[in-house]
């Protein structure tokens, strides 16, 4: 499903360089902005209005050249996307809405505590507060569930992503296979049926007994991020408009949806009887982790806005697709060809679902320029985050120190061993620019020209950070100081990283 990474800059970071890259990539949250009024809006909003910062100081404000710009602009163009828009208080309102929160026309409000519930139906039932419409499909609603953003595809948004569905319908099948034409895990692994299945099964033992830990660490990981795959379901099934409402929608998103998970699903499986087959890896450990994962589900901020999400995916298969296509090309050295075939087939799933979600973004971005660009700058702002990044195995950090992670020690140890690493990151950035033609979309606001040419520049930054962290990892080398961590998932093993 989806590979190895981190926020704001590629999980395979260590710790230190993870704390540069949230310097270099993101800004301080607190962004002060003006409300546009609106002669169709019910209650004044006095000039003493102000901003208040979501977090941060609070005497932090945009830059000069970004003063011009809408709150949009000044949120998204600060590196602010990362955190929630601001909220702004109306002094002047004698019955605020909750969380002071102004809200445009039809828009509501819901908070994640169960005694809001009387406050949230009042605040619904109130005149709400128009807002102008932006004309791109970014520009929506400033509503929050406790401290994330949601809800914010614009009407002009739910317009582009409900007249896209005829094109969903013709173009999103031709990136699937029929069943009857797909691999399955059997296909993949010993025969059970077969007379000479104890013979298979011996072969494929001998085989991975050449793996390295370090292999096993990161081959495990991704099979884990893969069984997660109830979670990423239901971040679909969370999206404004694209989403299944009774899970058995006869639309063309919730047929893609449907049919995505269904192919996803065989990689899991496979990963999963190929492993413990093997005997090399701590079975009851690692299904103790994927429970807890499922348990922890994921955090990317997409707020349920189907642009972000599908910027997300595009940038997310990419990144699995090299992945399983780096572990296939290890395996085969390793000596292990019946892994190799098998993670390369993976790859081969991952290459199709890659294409499909970037052909979506590219038909958002032919309907609607602007909210496409914004949508791509906001995901990179906030960077993307991968699938496992609330993996917990419930010793990893006890047995490894207060300051050890389990996510980010496992993308450590892929960036090691050349299966994911800061550069790929990079080089996915580059690729999706380039991919979706970026520098020639025609945008029509500031915000999203000064968005455009954020992302034109981003993967140099990613790059510069790569050089550091290998620098800092051959410097600690020369210097002896190479770090190790033990994984329960090989029998709590120390693993190079």
């Amino acid at each position: 499903m989806l590979g190895a990474s981190h926020r704001a800059s590629p999980a395979a970071m260590s710790q230190g360089s993870a704390r540069q890259a949230s310097t270099n990539l993101k800004s301080v949250r607190g962004v002060s902005s003006t409300p546009r009024r609106s002669s169709s809006t019910p209650c004044s909003i006095t000039p003493s209005t102000r901003a208040v910062p979501s977090s941060g100081n609070s005497s932090t404000g945009p830059s000069s050249t970004q003063a011009g710009l809408s709150p949009t602009a000044a949120r998204i163009l600060s590196g602010a996307s990362a955190g929630p828009a601001p909220r702004l208080i109306i002094p002047s309102n004698p019955a605020p809405t909750p969380g002071g929160l102004i809200l445009p026309s039809n828009s509501t409000i819901r908070t994640s505590s169960p005694s809001s519930v009387a406050t949230a139906a009042a605040a619904a039932a109130a005149p709400a507060i128009s807002a102008p419409s932006r004309g791109h499909g970014m520009d929506g609603p400033i509503v929050y569930f406790g401290s994330q953003r949601v809800h914010s595809l614009s009407e002009r948004g739910k317009e582009v992503v409900r007249s896209m569905a005829d094109w969903a319908a013709v173009e999103l099948p031709k990136f699937l296979k029929p069943t009857e034409r797909h691999w399955q895990p059997t296909d993949m692994l010993p025969d059970s049926a077969s007379p000479d299945f104890y013979d298979q099964v011996m072969s494929l033992r001998s085989a991975a007994s050449n793996l390295p830990n370090e292999y096993l660490v990161v081959l495990v990981g991704d099979m884990i991020t893969e069984e997660a795959l109830p979670s990423y379901m239901n971040m679909i099934n969370t999206l404004d408009e694209v989403r299944d409402e009774t899970g058995a929608d006869d639309t063309p998103w919730a047929h893609w949806t449907r049919q995505w998970t269904a192919e996803e699903n065989r990689h899991g499986d496979v990963l999963n009887k190929y492993l413990w087959i093997t005997g090399r890896v701590d079975m009851h450990s690692i299904e103790t982790t994927i429970q807890r994962l499922i348990s922890s589900g994921l955090d990317p901020r997409l707020e349920n806005n189907p642009y972000l999400c599908f910027v997300y995916t595009s940038f997310q298969e990419r990144a699995t697709r090299i992945t399983h296509g780096n572990t296939a090309r290890l395996a085969l050295y390793h000596g292990d060809a019946a892994l190799g075939r098998l993670c390369g087939a993976i790859s081969a799933d991952e290459a199709r679902h890659e294409l499909a979600y970037q052909a979506i973004i590219a038909e958002v971005l032919r309907r609607d320029p602007d909210g496409g660009v914004l949508a791509f700058a906001d995901m990179m702002k906030k960077g993307i985050v991968m699938p496992a990044h609330f993996v917990d195995d419930g010793w990893h950090t006890a047995a490894n120190g207060p300051k050890s992670n389990l996510f980010q020690d496992y993308a450590s140890v892929a960036d090691g061993i050349g299966v994911y690493t800061a550069n790929d990151y990079a080089g996915i950035v580059d690729h999706l620019v380039r991919k979706w033609d970026i520098a020639n979309v025609r945008v029509e606001s500031g915000e999203a020209a000064e968005a455009q040419e954020f992302l034109m520049h981003h993967s140099q930054r990613i790059r510069r950070l790569a050089d550091l962290q290998m620098e800092r990892r051959l410097r600690d080398r020369k210097r002896g100081k190479s770090r190790t961590a033990a994984f329960s998932w090989v029998f709590k093993r120390e693993v190079a990283m």
